[in-house]
C-alpha cells in the first residue's frame, strides 16, 4: 500500500502546500535572524573584552612600576575577570588559539581605546582555555613587562528569550490559521458546485447556483446552470412527449373496445378486450409517470414507522386473505425528512409486489447506521432469476414465469420507486433470500 503524502481534498492539498511554504519561509527567516544575532553578540563580546582589557592596561601603565602589583591586588575586578603582571610572556600550555574573527574584532576595538600612541602595547597575544572558554589577552608594556588579562565569555544565544520564541510560534500559528481559513474560503465554491451536481442528480428542478464570486467561479456556475437548464428541458420534453402519446392513444383504444364488442366470435372478442385492457393499463401508467415527473412535493419531517404501519394496514384491508401474513418489526418512532406521498408510493408498490408474488410482506426497519436508514421488505415467493434482479428497474421490463402480467402491473412500479428514492438521496435493490423469496432493501438518508 503506497503512502499518500498529499491529502485527497483540494482544500487540504492547497493548505498543505501553502503551510509547507510558510514553514520554509519561517525557518529561513528564523535562521537568518539567529545568525545575525550571533554576529551582533560576537561583536558586543569583543567590544566588552577590549574595553575591560584596555581599561586595565591604561590603569597599569599610568601606575609606577613598583606599585603595579599592589594596585592590581587591591583593585576590585568584575566577576570572571583576573589580571596578572609578569616579567616575561605568559605560558599558554593548555590554551588554544583564539579564532581569527574574534582576534580581528579584539584588535579593532583595542585600537579604538583612548590610550596614547606612545603607551600602546608593543605585542599582543590571544588564547582561549578549552575547559571553560575563558579568553586571555597578554600585552607587553613599553617597559617590557607583560600584563595578562583573563575574562570569561558568556555563551552565545541566538534567541532573545523564551518569550521571543513563544511570540514567533504564536505568529506562525496565526498565519497558519489565516491560511487555512483563506483556503477554505477560496475552495468553498468548489464544494458548493459538487453539492449542486449531487442535488441535480437527485432532482432536476434543484435551484440554480449563484453566479457570483471570482471570474472563474462565476463562469463555472453559469456553465453549470446552463447545463442544468438543458437537462431540465430534455426531461420535460421527454415527459411531455410520453404523456402526449399516452393521452392520444386513449381515443383509438376506446374505439377498438367498441368495435370488439360487436365481434361475433366470443373467444376472439375476449382476447381482444384483454389485450386492449392491458394496453390501456400501460397508457394509464405512462400518464401517471408523466404526472409524477411534473409534481414537486415539498420535503417535510416524516415518522417512518407510522408510514410503514399505515401502508401495511391499508394493504391488509385491501387484501383480507393476506392480512395475517403482513408484519412490521423495528422502532416505534424514527423521523426522516422526505416527500410523504412519494415515499408512501414506494412502499405501497414494494409491499403490493411482495403480497402479489410472494403471498406475504414482512417489513423490517433498522436504526440509522452511518447516516442511512435501511428498510427491508421480504416475501416468501419463488424469487427472481438473478439476471433479472437489476433489469426489473428498467421501465416496462417484466419477469416471465410466476410473475406474469395477470398478477401485476405493466412494469413501471419499480422504476418509479427507484427514481423517487434516488431523488431522496437513497436507493432500492432486490436480492433473493437463501430460504426463498425476495428481499427489497430500501436505503434512505437519516
Amino acid at each position: 500500500m503506497r503512502l499518500r503524502l498529499l491529502p485527497r481534498s483540494l482544500a487540504a492539498r492547497t493548505a498543505w502546500v501553502l503551510l509547507a511554504g510558510l514553514a520554509l519561509v519561517q525557518v529561513a527567516g528564523l535562521t537568518i535572524h539567529a545568525l545575525d544575532r550571533l554576529d551582533l553578540q560576537r561583536l558586543a563580546q569583543a567590544r566588552d573584552i577590549a574595553v575591560r582589557v584596555m581599561g586595565l592596561y591604561r590603569a597599569v601603565i599610568l601606575t609606577p612600576a613598583a606599585d603595579r602589583d599592589a594596585m592590581l591586588h587591591d583593585m576590585e575586578m568584575p566577576p570572571g575577570l583576573t589580571a596578572t603582571l609578569s616579567p616575561g610572556p605568559p605560558q599558554f600550555a593548555r590554551f588554544e588559539p583564539v579564532g581569527q574573527p574574534l582576534q580581528r574584532l579584539l584588535r579593532v576595538n583595542m585600537n579604538l581605546s583612548p590610550v596614547p600612541a606612545g603607551m600602546r602595547p608593543r605585542e599582543i597575544e590571544f588564547s582561549r582555555d578549552p575547559a571553560d572558554g575563558r579568553v586571555t589577552v597578554a600585552m607587553r608594556t613599553p617597559d617590557g613587562s607583560w600584563l595578562a588579562v583573563t575574562t570569561a565569555i558568556g555563551g552565545l544565544r541566538p534567541w532573545h528569550s523564551g518569550g521571543f520564541l513563544l511570540a514567533f510560534l504564536l505568529m506562525t500559528a496565526a498565519a497558519a490559521a489565516l491560511t487555512i481559513w483563506a483556503v477554505r474560503r477560496l475552495t468553498a465554491p468548489v464544494r458548493i458546485l459538487a453539492l449542486a451536481a449531487e442535488s441535480l442528480g437527485r432532482d432536476v428542478n434543484a435551484p440554480p447556483l449563484p453566479e457570483s464570486g471570482p471570474t472563474e467561479i462565476a463562469t463555472a456556475a453559469a456553465a453549470f446552470n446552463t447545463m442544468a437548464a438543458r437537462i431540465r428541458r430534455f426531461v420535460q420534453d421527454r415527459t411531455e412527449m410520453l404523456t402526449a402519446i399516452g393521452h392520444d392513444l386513449r381515443t383509438p383504444i376506446t374505439r377498438l373496445k367498441l368495435r370488439a364488442e360487436f365481434m361475433e366470435d366470443e373467444e376472439q372478442r375476449r382476447k381482444m378486450l384483454n389485450d386492449l385492457e392491458e394496453l390501456e393499463a400501460m397508457v394509464s401508467a405512462t400518464l401517471a409517470f408523466g404526472r409524477d415527473a411534473k409534481t414537486t412535493e415539498p420535503v417535510s419531517a416524516l415518522d417512518l414507522p407510522e408510514l410503514l404501519r399505515t401502508v401495511l394496514d391499508e394493504a391488509g384491508d385491501a387484501r383480507p386473505d393476506s392480512a395475517d401474513r403482513l408484519s412490521y418489526a423495528g422502532p416505534n418512532q424514527l423521523t426522516v425528512r422526505a416527500r410523504p406521498l412519494a415515499l408512501k408510493r414506494v412502499f405501497v408498490n414494494l409491499i403490493a409486489n411482495a403480497i402479489s408474488y410472494g403471498g406475504s410482506a414482512r417489513v423490517r426497519l433498522e436504526p440509522p447506521v452511518d447516516g442511512a436508514v435501511s428498510v427491508f421488505v421480504e416475501d416468501d415467493g419463488p424469487g427472481i432469476p438473478p439476471e433479472h434482479l437489476d433489469r426489473v428497474f428498467e421501465p416496462f421490463h417484466r419477469v416471465e414465469g410466476s410473475r406474469n402480467r395477470e398478477t401485476g402491473g405493466v412494469g413501471l412500479g419499480l422504476p418509479i420507486a427507484r427514481n423517487i428514492l434516488r431523488a431522496h438521496g437513497g436507493d432500492v435493490t432486490l436480492a433473493n433470500r437463501p430460504m426463498g423469496g425476495v428481499r427489497a432493501h430500501v436505503l434512505l438518508p437519516a
